[in-house]
């Protein structure tokens, strides 16, 4: 597994990292820890999750406490997820962290960030006084925003964060020309959600999934020659593709299924795209792209 150094901070992270918002619905904790636990030991050391994905962090907590130390754990807040307050309020926000600590069963997170808050809420300060505050405490090291666009860009030129999660992939570019090379000049660690654009190439018809909808519209539109390929080589590009993203440091995976781990690490540590593949992606990207492909949440 590579590891690269994530932004400014003291932490050198494996260039997968693991999603925790699919295991928060309807996995049980023996999949999980089996899931966790393959992955760790195929070398991934940043698993990611957010207080409102469900069981997400109660099961991180019980599958891999006791290993602690072999991994970087990064969590979101800002939703109510069940708090008695609204979101984005303060004392959601010091509950959030504080609940947070208690499922996943640590004194201290990696990295806590605001999970998708409006430019308005960004711009307002107090989000993110109450973060500082938390760091201040011990609660947790880093701060950092997980969105997109104009309110990503906002908190990049904030200076108030260590970290930017934003969706970076094939089906979603923007980012790439405008907001990464900020954060990268600002020595910020860049978090890559949705690194294989869900794999939204694979349906033939309008996928169930609303989620999956854009990107599948958006893929049809541009016809990339590699998703002809056989699924495992079109996910392996998909991922080097973004993994060879400027500024990059980390893509997050999210699944269910244990051997799942050790496919994707395989696919990493093919290393980065070849220059002249990443080079007609992104080409035909700039003929195909129109102005309303803004980043998706």
């Amino acid at each position: 597994m590579e590891y690269r150094a994530f932004g400014q901070t003291d932490m050198k992270v494996s260039a997968l990292g693991f999603g925790g918002a699919e295991i928060g619905q309807q996995v049980d904790a023996r999949q999980v820890d089996a899931l966790l636990g393959s992955a760790l030991d195929a070398g991934l050391n940043l698993i990611d999750t957010a207080a409102c994905y469900g069981r997400s962090e109660e099961l991180i907590g019980q599958a891999v406490s006791h290993r602690r130390n072999d991994f970087y754990l990064f969590s979101k807040c800002g939703h109510a997820s069940g708090l008695s307050t609204p979101d984005w309020d303060v004392q959601t926000l010091r509950d959030s962290i504080d609940r947070s600590l208690k499922r996943l069963k640590t004194d201290y997170l990696d990295l806590i960030q605001l999970h998708s808050c409006s430019l308005e809420t960004l711009q307002q300060g107090v989000v993110i006084e109450v973060l500082q505050q938390a760091r201040d405490a011990g609660k947790v090291r880093y701060l950092g925003y997980s969105g997109d666009n104009e309110a990503a860009l906002y908190a990049v030129e904030s200076g108030a964060f260590d970290s930017l999660q934003t969706s970076v992939n094939v089906a979603d570019q923007s980012v790439i020309d405008r907001i990464l090379p900020a954060a990268q000049a600002r020595g910020m660690g860049i978090i890559a959600k949705r690194p294989i654009a869900n794999v939204a190439w694979q349906y033939a018809e309008t996928p169930d999934n609303a989620y999956y909808v854009t990107y599948w519209q958006r893929l049809k539109a541009l016809q990339y020659d590699f998703t002809r390929r056989p699924t495992t080589e079109a996910v392996s590009v998909a991922l080097r593709f973004t993994l060879s993203v400027p500024g990059v440091t980390t893509a997050i995976v999210g699944t269910t299924n244990p051997g799942r781990w050790q496919q994707n690490a395989d696919l990493a540590n093919q290393g980065p795209l070849d220059a002249t593949e990443y080079d007609a992606i992104r080409n035909r990207w700039h003929e195909v792209a129109k102005p309303d492909w803004v980043g998706q949440t």
